[in-house]
């Protein structure tokens, strides 16, 4: 069983850190240990077990979890919208909104920013990004996207992972301007998206649950951005309205309990993307940076 840390660039601090991973201990056994990957097959990766514990943090009860998981992960309760006592249940306090101004959007109207809190890997050329989890291993867009025109479409495009943990914010937002489609839906399990389990089949991010976004940009072109459900995870709300322009920032959506993943895809040549997560991805390092900061300029 691998005991090898998870390791990621600060972008603010420019420090390299240890993350804090919750409930490490059982992600390592069911995703490092024979026991632990017949329990993840068996029961872990199906919709039932994340359906129920979500369930169970909107319970009131669940409630009591919040000042100590706030006390655990040092939490900002000053950036809060509401009062840390005031969340009626876990799920309430889990996709808590923030205070006006608590993520400042990177000005500019050729810049694109980071769709949500977390941790970040950016890859230039899609084509290019191996090895980022486990040696080997490459990013299949078609299966990742469920259509092969699509898939073509971006082939050779441009790449950002923005991995949520527990701790983090659980809102996601537009990294451009433009007007949203329709979400699509693709079906599938529920796998982590931990780098422990990640690490050990990066298939995980297109056998899981997706959802599918493409928002037309009269700057950027056309950008898919994909939401992933994973553990845990009771479900992905789109609070967008399809065909209705956004700006950049805007709220798309929330994320009620558990780690999840957000996919931003540009066609290639429309982005130029900032050289700090270009230079720690190819370190295999992902950047830990808030919703708002830069992500890239549109190219050309």
């Amino acid at each position: 069983m691998s005991t090898e840390p998870i390791r990621y660039f600060h972008r603010a601090k420019k420090t390299v850190e240890t993350e804090q991973v919750y409930g490490e201990k059982w992600l390592r056994w069911t995703y490092g240990s024979g026991l632990g990957r017949f329990a993840l097959n068996a029961v872990v990766k199906r919709a039932v077990l994340s359906r129920y514990y979500g369930w169970r943090m909107s319970m009131r009860d669940s409630a009591r979890r919040v000042l100590p998981f706030i006390a655990d992960y040092n939490l900002d309760v000053d950036e809060f919208a509401k009062k840390p006592f005031a969340f009626k249940n876990f799920n309430d306090f889990f996709y808590r909104a923030l205070k006006s101004g608590a993520r400042p959007i990177a000005p500019g109207d050729r810049v694109a920013v980071l769709p949500a809190d977390g941790r970040h890997l950016a890859f230039q050329d899609v084509a290019l990004a191996e090895g980022f989890y486990a040696k080997g291993q490459r990013f299949n867009l078609e299966s990742f996207l469920g259509d092969k025109a699509l898939a073509q479409e971006f082939a050779g495009g441009s790449l950002l992972i923005s991995r949520l943990c527990p701790v983090d914010y659980h809102r996601f937002h537009f990294p451009i301007g433009g007007t949203p489609g329709e979400p699509r839906l693709i079906n599938g399990w529920l796998y982590s998206v931990s780098p422990i389990a990640l690490r050990q089949n990066l298939a995980f991010l297109w056998e899981n649950k997706r959802m599918v976004t493409l928002v037309d940009s009269p700057v950027f072109g056309r950008v898919a951005v994909v939401e992933i459900g994973a553990t845990m995870v009771g479900s992905i709300l789109q609070t967008f309205t399809p065909g209705r322009a956004v700006a950049k920032g805007d709220e798309m959506g929330l994320f009620k309990f558990g780690g999840s993943c957000v996919v931003t895809i540009f066609a290639p040549g429309r982005i130029r993307l900032d050289a700090d997560l270009v230079t720690q991805s190819a370190q295999q390092r992902e950047v830990y940076a808030r919703m708002g900061e830069r992500l890239g300029e549109a190219a050309g």
